[in-house]
């Protein structure tokens, strides 16, 4: 996250109304960012000073008494019923049998799907790895030294590819949490941009298709082959992003799909 940004949400952030991916962000920018962090510091000023005593008008005990005294009257007023005309009865009825219908369905409609909860899960763990110390478990560009440092770690060590005569070279891999499971982070680098590639098995047999996403800044590409689910983020630009996607699913036409029993969603 840029300072333009920074500067854009900060109200929100203040407020307590972003999500938590950009809270995250802005906190980490903040830390790092002297006329960001300025201008969050005049903000919070700004808001304390708005909130004395001085800025606000107190009305007289007369006033109060009459305002009072005016609503005393108000409610003495005589209630007189009015016929409702039955088309009316109808009309309501019709308006509360749909206002329930909302409060049952509403909720089940406005619940993410399986795939947008991983999403969500993936973007927020890429966003965890690139605070200081997150990225990498074992720091190593060597895929025969990656591969192995997940046995006992998880049910099944996911597959390594080397990229790096592609220009996607291999950083590290570290234990990571998504879909609700303990997940393989496989970390490669594009210039100065992180790529992490995210693998844990898959409750399916049937190989899905590459499927594009962009959230928050960052684009997403995942597909399922062998059994084994691949989620590949980055701030990377889509085209090369979805390079590395097709370089991945090219070589692991030659690597036996990932071993072990895939864990129930």
């Amino acid at each position: 996250m840029n300072c333009s940004d920074v500067r854009t949400f900060v109200h929100g952030y203040l407020d307590k109304e972003i999500d938590l991916v950009r809270h995250v962000e802005i906190e980490e920018h903040l830390r790092t960012c002297t006329a960001c962090s300025q201008v969050h510091h005049a903000q919070v000023a700004l808001r304390s000073a708005l909130k004395s005593d001085e800025l606000y008008f107190k009305a007289p005990p007369r006033l109060e008494r009459q305002v009072r005294m005016a609503a005393r009257r108000a409610d003495r007023k005589p209630w007189l019923p009015r016929l409702v005309p039955r088309e009316w009865i109808g009309a309501a009825a019709a308006a509360a049998a749909l206002v329930a219908l909302g409060i049952l369905v509403g909720p089940m409609l406005g619940r993410p799907s399986l795939t947008e909860r991983t999403a969500q899960d993936v973007v927020s763990a890429h966003v965890r790895s690139l605070m200081p110390g997150h990225l990498t478990d074992v720091v190593s560009s060597e895929q025969h030294t990656v591969k192995p440092w997940f046995a006992g770690k998880l049910d099944s060590s996911p597959p390594v590819v080397d990229l790096s005569g592609e220009g996607f070279p291999l950083v590290g891999g570290r234990l990571d949490y998504a879909a609700r499971q303990p997940v393989a982070a496989l970390v490669y680098r594009r210039g100065a941009h992180v790529i992490n590639l995210f693998v844990w098995p898959s409750a399916s047999t049937r190989d899905f298709a590459e499927t594009a996403d962009g959230r928050l800044g960052y684009n997403v590409f995942y597909w399922t082959r062998g059994e084994t689910n691949f989620w590949a983020i980055s701030d990377l630009n889509a085209t090369e992003l979805r390079q590395f996607a097709r370089l991945v699913q090219a070589r692991l036409v030659s690597v036996p799909p990932t071993d072990g029993p895939a864990p129930t969603p």
